[in-house]
């Protein structure tokens, strides 16, 4: 896990939304410290941070933890692009197709 380039990520973001770290950490429930740890990679984050992280900011867990995955670009820039409300809607797509593509494996067989 790299917790540099999550720091990074999630700094950017604030700065994108215009927020202070004492809002985000409003936002999330942690310290302000907390924060500044987390945005120098000086403190890990918990999986439930980083939900937390990611609604406060809106933006995708993939999005913030990007640099420690290994997945195509082809995949996630697109996927950066989308809101909130359409990812969500790509996911539904995703979990019917997979729903019926392990269907289709069965029928195969």
């Amino acid at each position: 896990m790299d917790y540099v380039d999550l720091g990074k990520r999630v700094r950017a973001r604030r700065m994108e939304l215009n927020w202070t770290q004492e809002r985000l950490a409003q936002e999330i429930g942690v310290s302000t410290s907390f924060v500044g740890h987390i945005e120098r990679g000086s403190r890990k984050a918990s999986i439930d941070t980083l939900v937390l992280l990611a609604n406060a900011m809106e933006i995708s867990t993939d999005e913030l933890l990007e640099g420690s995955l290994i997945v195509s670009d082809q995949l996630i820039k697109p996927v950066r692009r989308l809101t909130k409300g359409q990812r969500y809607v790509m996911n539904q797509v995703i979990s019917t197709l997979q729903e019926h593509v392990s269907h289709w494996n069965d029928d195969e067989e």
